[in-house]
């Protein structure tokens, strides 16, 4: 089964940014809605943003607005999340997955199945 692979992570200070990629071997990824989502230890995974497989429209968390920006390059096969002004309550296992719907209620594993993720840690 085809599954993500998530890039990108590491540990930044408050306020500092990290650029997170999504790939896929084998597997258009500009054919789909592709979502981010994030698992903090202890919690549920959380959906963080997503874009609709024709890229005009995005969908985001109150909590990333104005701090994220979701973006794809079909020719790269890779959807990015460009993460500005991090908070330590960032802090999470980064994920993306196929999804469905308004807002991408919908995750379609069957399509592609999760990754390992990419841990993203903000700390000073």
């Amino acid at each position: 089964q085809v599954q993500f692979v998530e890039s990108g992570g590491g540990l930044v200070q408050p306020e500092g940014s990290l650029r997170l990629s999504c790939a896929a071997s084998g597997f258009t990824l500009g054919s789909y809605d592709i979502g981010w989502f994030r698992q903090a230890p202890g919690k549920e995974r959380e959906r963080v943003s997503c874009i609709r497989d024709n890229a005009g429209r995005t969908y985001y968390a109150d909590s990333v607005k104005d701090r994220f920006t979701i973006s794809r390059d079909n020719a790269k096969n890779t959807v990015y999340l460009q993460m500005n002004g991090l908070k330590p309550e960032d802090t999470a296992v980064y994920y993306c997955a196929v999804v469905q719907g308004p807002n991408c209620p919908i995750i379609r594993t069957a399509l592609a199945s999760w990754g390992q993720g990419t841990q993203v840690t903000v700390a000073s």
